[in-house]
C-alpha cells in the first residue's frame, strides 16, 4: 500500500491479522522492506500485523535531492509520521542495519509509540560511538563508511561492471536471484545516490543525540557480522534503561532479516510476548 506522509509517498508492505497488535518492520541499506518477507509469516501467525516500510530514498515517492534531508531526525520523524498516516498509536518496532539505527531513534525520542525494540545488527549509535574510539578492529570494519560518503565516486565503484561490488557486498543474503532483489532496484538512475545519502548526512552529533532507551529492548546479533564487532555488541546494553536482552547468533553473516528469519522471528515474539 502507499501512505502519504510529511509530503511524500511512502511504500508499505503489510500482512497479518486485521486487527493484529501492530509491528513496525524499518529495513536497511541497499535494501528495502521486502528483507522482512521471510520473517513475517511467523509473526502473522501469532496474530501480528506487520507494516513494512520502504524508508525515505528507497520510496520513488520519497526521494529528496538534499544530503541534509537524510539526517537521522528526518528518518525517525518519518517512521513517527508514517505510524501516524497508518492510524497506529504505537507498535512493537524493529529495525535492521540503518533501520535499527531508525529504531533506535524512535524509541530514545519517542518511547509512547515503541511498544517493544527489537533492533537487529546494530547496536544503539553510543555504543557504535564507544567501539569506534576505543576499539581499532571497529574502526576497520567501519572503514567502507569513508568510500560510501564519496558522491560519485562511491557510485562508480559500486556499479561497475554490473554492479559487481554491490553485488559481492550482498552476498550473505542468499543465492543470485536474491542478490539481484535488492541489487536491480539500485541501479536505477540516482537510486544509489540517494540511499548513499543517510551515509552522507551521518554526523557525530546526530548520533550522540539518540540517548538512553527506556522501553523493552533486544539487541540481535551476529558473531560473522563483518560490519560490526562485539565491542560494540556488547557495549549496547548500557545504553538500555529498561528491560533488555541480547541474542547471539552463531555463524551468522550481517544479513540476519535474509540468512537466519527463523531464529530472528522468535526473538521478536520473544520480545514482544514480554
Amino acid at each position: 500500500m502507499r501512505v502519504d506522509a510529511r509530503g511524500m509517498t511512502f511504500e508499505v508492505r503489510t500482512g497479518g491479522p486485521e486487527g493484529g497488535v501492530p509491528v513496525l518492520l524499518l529495513h536497511g541499506f541497499p535494501q528495502h522492506g521486502g528483507e522482512w518477507d521471510d520473517v513475517v509469516p511467523a509473526l502473522h501467525a501469532a496474530g501480528l500485523r506487520t507494516y513494512a516500510l520502504d524508508q525515505r530514498g528507497y520510496a520513488p515517492g520519497a526521494r529528496p535531492a538534499a544530503v541534509e534531508a537524510y539526517r537521522i531526525p528526518e528518518l525517525v520523524a518519518d517512521a513517527a509520521a508514517v505510524l501516524d498516516a497508518l492510524g497506529v498509536a504505537s507498535a512493537h518496532v524493529v529495525g535492521h542495519d540503518w533501520g535499527s539505527i531508525v529504531a533506535w531513534g524512535l524509541a530514545a525520542v519517542h518511547p509512547e509509540r515503541v511498544r517493544t525494540l527489537t533492533a537487529v545488527s546494530v547496536p544503539h549509535p553510543a555504543a557504535m560511538g564507544h567501539a569506534l574510539a576505543t576499539d581499532p578492529r571497529q574502526k576497520a570494519r567501519s572503514s567502507y563508511i569513508a568510500l560510501f560518503r564519496k558522491p560519485g565516486k562511491a557510485e562508480k565503484v559500486l556499479l561497475a561492471l554490473n554492479a559487481a561490488a554491490l553485488r559481492k557486498l550482498l552476498g550473505g543474503v542468499g543465492d543470485a536471484a536474491r542478490v539481484a532483489r535488492y541489487a536491480d532496484p539500485m541501479r536505477e538512475p540516482g537510486a544509489l545516490t540517494v540511499a548513499l545519502n543517510w551515509y552522507r548526512a551521518m554526523s557525530g552529533a546526530d548520533m550522540k543525540a539518540v540517548g538512553p532507551v527506556a522501553v523493552p529492548t533486544t539487541f540481535v546479533w551476529s558473531d560473522r557480522d563483518i560490519a560490526i564487532g562485539r565491542t560494540a555488541a556488547e557495549a549496547c546494553a548500557t545504553h538500555v534503561t529498561g528491560d533488555y536482552r541480547f541474542v547471539e547468533l552463531a555463524g551468522v553473516t550481517h544479513w540476519i532479516p535474509d540468512e537466519a528469519p527463523g531464529p530472528l522471528a522468535e526473538a521478536i515474539l520473544a520480545r514482544a510476548a514480554a
